[in-house]
C-alpha cells in the first residue's frame, strides 16, 4: 500500500536546519496525522510522503518555496519604542504578538532594538531557508 492524495496518514519527522540543528521532531512522542492533499502541512512533505509504504523511511531537502516561503523584506518593520507597551520590555530573538490597527494578531520576531526603536520581523523564522526532513512512515488508514 502506497501513500495516496486523501489517505489519512501517521508520520514521524525530525525537522532540521543545513546545519544540522533539529527545530522540531515527533520522535518520543505520538506521530503527527494529516490527510494527504489537505495542505494541513508544507507541501514539501506532502510531496515526499506521498508513493512512501508503511515503515519505509526517507530524508529530504525541501526549499522554502515547499515550507516556510521565502523570506519578504516588507514583513520587517522598525517601529518607534516609545510605540511598544510599557510592561514589555523587547529583546533581540524575542517573539512577541503584535495587535495592528485593524484588530488582527501576528506573532513577530524582535531582531534588533536600539535606543529608540524596536525591529519586528512577522517572516516565520524558517522563511528563506532550506530544511531538511527525515521522514518514516507509520501508518495509513
Amino acid at each position: 500500500m502506497q501513500a495516496k492524495q486523501g489517505d489519512k496518514i501517521k508520520l514521524h519527522y525530525t525537522g532540521k536546519l543545513e546545519s544540522g540543528d533539529i527545530f522540531a521532531s515527533s520522535k518520543n512522542r505520538e506521530p503527527i496525522e494529516f490527510t494527504l492533499g489537505q495542505g494541513q502541512v508544507i507541501p514539501g512533505i506532502e510531496e515526499a510522503v506521498e508513493g512512501m509504504q508503511p515503515g519505509e523511511s526517507k530524508t529530504v531537502k525541501v526549499p522554502p518555496d515547499k515550507a516556510y516561503g521565502p523570506h519578504r523584506d516588507e514583513l520587517t518593520q522598525e517601529i518607534p519604542k516609545k510605540d511598544i507597551p510599557g510592561d514589555i520590555s523587547p529583546q533581540a530573538g524575542q517573539r512577541l504578538n503584535v495587535k495592528w490597527s485593524d484588530g488582527k494578531e501576528t506573532a513577530v520576531s524582535v531582531t534588533d532594538v536600539s535606543e529608540a526603536s524596536v525591529t519586528i520581523d512577522a517572516n516565520h523564522p524558517l522563511a528563506g531557508k532550506d530544511i531538511v526532513f527525515e521522514l518514516e512512515l507509520v501508518g495509513i488508514s
